[in-house]
């Protein structure tokens, strides 16, 4: 399950995942980045993970897709929020690897430096 939340950043694309995430989950929220990248916007990403029970095949291949389609220079800073650790060292992870997108992850506990980071402060 993937829902799309208000986390008061205007420019955020944020969404809460619990559970298995489907092909048209996937695609509603690709489809709005595409609509900020179109628009020239630098996307800015808020992903609170309650719970992981898998991701549909084909919604990993929207994914694969998408990025080998736009790359991740549109990306400005992404934080996932979440209580499970071995996520947090694997966006660090991530933002060591692909340096020109600032990533973090953050427990829930921490979710206003989470908004707080998003919009650069």
């Amino acid at each position: 399950m993937l829902e799309m939340i208000d986390v008061g950043v205007k420019e955020a694309v944020a969404y809460r995942v619990g559970g298995k995430i489907s092909e048209a989950e996937m695609k509603s929220v690709l489809s709005l980045f595409r609509e900020k990248i179109d628009k020239g916007e630098k996307l800015v990403v808020y992903q609170e993970i309650v719970s992981i029970g898998g991701v549909d095949f084909d919604a990993v291949l929207e994914k694969l897709k998408f990025l080998k389609e736009v790359g991740l220079s549109h990306f400005k800073r992404i934080a996932v929020i979440t209580q499970r650790k071995w996520i947090h060292k694997l966006v660090d992870l991530e933002g060591k690897l692909f340096k020109s997108v600032d990533m973090k992850g953050f427990s829930i506990e921490e979710k206003d430096e989470a908004i707080k980071f998003l919009k650069g402060v």
